[in-house]
């Protein structure tokens, strides 16, 4: 059958939880049997997601095929199970870009082009197109920002005229609103959604699902208050409460009726359900037995979803491992002069994550040499890989200012570098290597093979510099294990130490292929080694 669409806007303020909206209900439909597969909308005018400041937008999450995206693609593939690719990320500068593109090359035969027809063509092109491509059974498409933005209107009117294509029986519009507390008595008021619905009713969208972001429950008689205002039955207003952990979204969702509704409305074929699976997790994930803290020493820890597909996969490792993991968020440029034993000595683990750009490097390195000479289990991820090398060519291999080219251009030592094809481009400007790339593993006896356990793996990479090959057997020489390579052996993708309990560092970011139900094998064995590196503590705090 052709796919079903469910559009999910949002309204009132920005950050409301669309992502992990769309991303649950995509859950509890695949949890009945359907085939599913998401789209991301985002009104900015960025072409995508590659340039944008971590401070300002969080993640950037990347995809097989090397498309650098918006960070909710990653909450769409952890929830739904499955890998997504570019095709599931649009922006306006892609579309506007398109028809820019086809205008030039007389596509639309000297008409004059405007934002009705041709921009709301291209997305609605796009959005078909994925559906097909897909071969999903419902496509849930994602528009971000607020309704009433000035950005929205085009995908609004496209979502619109797609409602009038494929009929009310083949689309549903989601549209997750806010309702607030006033105090001092707390009470409920859902004027603001009454606006947000006027708002999109003025765009010619009738919702026909409302999820209402609540600080409490709401009563039946605030329910009926908004299903009366905004033209919705009183089944279709459901409350989406905080939570601790957002695996639990779509078992709250499921269980005010939000399946047997959309099922029902879109007239899908009923289906065995199998959820067991996903409920199981998060009885696990809700109540562990085991306590560990981790540290991230990272450049961008004062956004909180800068680092979100990190603190996801250190998640699924606890689940994996029956335990809870505490972050400890340490900023890296705070490192370079602090008092290490007072900022990391309570910690059973230390990660340093990707980045770019030389602020906090020293921090970075410092906290990595913490973790060698104490013996602390440590993963590096991306530059979190490179700082490891570094430190170890400075204070074991004697490469006095061994450093990256990308931070020190004139270091005596650059143990990091640019890679060899890119290095005869640097007048043009080094491009990335983005997707992704088979890594070759070296050596069975290895703590890469034994968190792997086969020989050939495929992983996702965003970055320019690598490892030098011409220092390589020189670290080695020292106690440096090259553990991954390229199945051509020339660029190094895992790197570890003999002479420590467990210290592991990947070129590439296995962040981006953890999920609740398959956890990454180098966070779970990463925290299966900070488990066993100090007795566990309980402490209270969210995830």
């Amino acid at each position: 059958m052709a796919a079903k669409m469910i559009f999910v806007t949002g309204g009132v303020v920005s950050s409301i939880g669309k992502g992990i909206t769309t991303a649950s209900l995509g859950r509890v439909l695949i949890n009945r049997g359907y085939r599913v597969h998401a789209l991301k909308i985002d009104p900015y005018i960025n072409v995508d997601a590659g340039l944008m400041n971590p401070f300002q937008h969080g993640e950037v999450f990347v995809t097989n095929d090397g498309a650098e995206t918006d960070l909710d693609l990653g909450n769409y593939e952890r929830f739904l199970g499955t890998d997504l690719t570019g095709s599931s990320n649009l922006t306006s500068g892609a579309v506007y870009r398109a028809v820019i593109e086809k205008e030039r090359e007389g596509a639309y035969l000297g008409e004059t082009v405007q934002l009705i027809p041709h921009i709301t063509d291209e997305i609605k092109g796009r959005i078909y197109g994925l559906a097909e491509e897909s071969r999903a059974e419902v496509l849930i498409v994602e528009i971000g920002g607020t309704i009433g933005d000035f950005e929205t209107p085009p995908f609004v009117e496209a979502i619109r005229q797609i409602r009038t294509e494929l009929g009310p029986e083949n689309t549903l519009f989601v549209h997750v609103t806010l309702i607030v507390q006033v105090s001092p008595w707390g009470e409920i008021k859902t004027k603001p959604t009454q606006h947000s619905v006027r708002a999109l009713l003025s765009l010619g969208v009738q919702p026909d699902v409302l999820v209402c972001r609540s600080p409490v429950e709401l009563p039946e008689t605030v329910r009926k208050k908004i299903a009366d205002a905004c033209g919705v039955p009183l089944e279709a207003v459901l409350s989406s409460l905080d939570v601790d952990y957002i695996e639990e979204v779509p078992l709250l969702l499921e269980k005010q009726g939000l399946g047997d509704l959309v099922v029902r409305r879109l007239r899908l074929p009923e289906r065995e359900r199998r959820g067991q699976e996903w409920e199981e997790m998060v009885h696990r994930l809700k109540n562990p037995s085991n306590f560990v803290k981790v540290a991230i020493v990272g450049k961008y820890t004062a956004h909180g979803d800068a680092y979100v597909s990190v603190k996801e996969a250190l998640k699924h490792a606890g689940i994996a491992n029956d335990a809870q993991v505490q972050i400890k968020w340490v900023e890296s440029e705070a490192v370079e002069e602090a008092d290490l034993e007072a900022t990391l000595a309570d910690v059973n683990g230390i990660l340093v994550p990707g980045g770019y750009g030389y602020r906090g490097i020293e921090g970075m390195i410092r906290a990595i040499r913490f973790a060698r000479e104490r013996g602390i289990p440590f993963l590096g991820l991306c530059l979190g890989m490179q700082c490891m090398v570094i430190e170890f060519a400075r204070h074991v291999a004697g490469l006095e200012g061994a450093n990256s080219t990308e931070f020190d251009p004139n270091t005596p030592h650059p143990v990091i570098d640019l890679m060899e094809h890119q290095r005869r481009q640097r007048n043009m400007g080094a491009t990335q290597r983005l997707g992704i790339y088979p890594c070759v593993l070296q050596d069975r006896s290895t703590k890469a093979f034994a968190a792997y356990k086969q020989t050939i793996i495929l992983e996702r990479h965003r970055h320019r510099y690598e490892v030098n090959n011409l220092y390589r057997d020189r670290l080695e020489a020292h106690g440096m294990i090259w553990s991954g390579l390229s199945p051509s052996g020339d660029l190094v993708e895992i790197a570890e130490l003999r002479d420590h309990p467990w210290m592991v560092g990947s070129q590439f970011h296995p962040e981006f292929r953890s999920k609740p139900l398959d956890p990454h094998p180098l966070f779970v064995h990463f925290i299966r080694a900070a488990l066993e590196f100090a007795p566990a503590k309980e402490v209270s705090g969210r995830s």
